[in-house]
């Protein structure tokens, strides 16, 4: 088949969406479209012009045998503040809110366009940092670390409240609420990570913190090391938060169950070097 350059542009630029982060060589766009590596450095000149125009990320060379390109996602600053513009127009609604200062996200985790948006936007916070792992607990928190781990093109491991025979053999610990202050337990399967992996942990909700110190800890047993803390929605807490370094994208200011009120503002996305 004889592909035209339009063709090939298409073809090439829809590769690159379906595989962030990774190498691929430009001999495998030669091969794809039995075109000279001359022909295809010039058509990814002009992929990488549109990517960076449009904000849609950046395409990266690496020279040498092993070289090739990389497509990083990126978000501007001018869509992010869209997603949580978006977020707080959504949440904002007087009948989500649930007792205990809580807002019902149930349908707004379940939206794919909004989740892969938010994903994108994580994605684009850390796509410097070295990340091999994103993990969540069950359940909501899963939709996000799924968008997340699409954009950066690393898998999820999900930590469980209870152990599951399918799971095989696994690490169970103990840990504080920080808004409750009830001991809770997790639970994650040994084969899930290996020694020494990067990790970036997510949830939906966060509170003081207590989740995330759990999931901290659990790294800890895993011998991996935490590369980052990536919260949906967190709430001012009369506490002092147990966590430091986390980005997010909405900030629960206040609620008042007897007037059905909810004050929302931007997250520290930006504070904490989001881009």
């Amino acid at each position: 088949m004889k592909w035209k350059r339009s063709e090939r542009l298409v073809d090439m630029t829809q590769h690159l969406l379906e595989y962030p982060h990774e190498l691929i060589p430009l001999t495998f766009f030669a091969e794809r479209y039995t075109a000279a590596k001359s022909s295809i450095s010039e058509d990814l000149t002009i992929v990488k012009e549109t990517f960076e125009e449009k904000g849609t990320g950046k395409l990266v060379t690496m020279s040498g045998a092993t070289g090739g390109v990389k497509f990083i996602p990126k978000t501007a600053e001018s869509d992010v503040r869209e997603v949580m513009a978006l977020l707080m127009e959504k949440l904002g609604h007087s009948d989500r809110l649930l007792p205990g200062g809580y807002l019902f996200m149930t349908d707004l985790l379940g939206n794919p366009r909004i989740m892969d948006r938010v994903g994108k936007v994580f994605a684009s916070a850390f796509a410097e940092t070295d990340i091999d792992v994103i993990m969540t607990v069950a359940t909501k928190g899963i939709p996000i670390a799924h968008a997340i781990a699409r954009h950066l093109n690393v898998p999820v491991v999900v930590v469980r409240r209870d152990s599951k025979v399918t799971e095989g053999p696994t690490v169970s610990i103990n840990y504080v609420s920080g808004s409750t202050r009830r001991i809770q337990t997790m639970v994650l399967s040994k084969r899930s990570m290996q020694s020494g992996q990067k990790v970036l942990i997510t949830d939906d909700f966060m509170k003081a913190g207590g989740t995330m110190v759990g999931m901290k800890n659990l790294l800890e047993e895993f011998g991996c090391e935490l590369a980052g803390i990536a919260v949906l929605v967190e709430a001012i807490h009369p506490e002092e938060v147990l966590v430091d370094h986390y980005l997010s994208l909405v900030k629960l200011h206040a609620v008042n169950e007897k007037d059905r009120t909810i004050e929302l503002e931007e997250g520290n996305y930006f504070l904490e070097g989001g881009k």
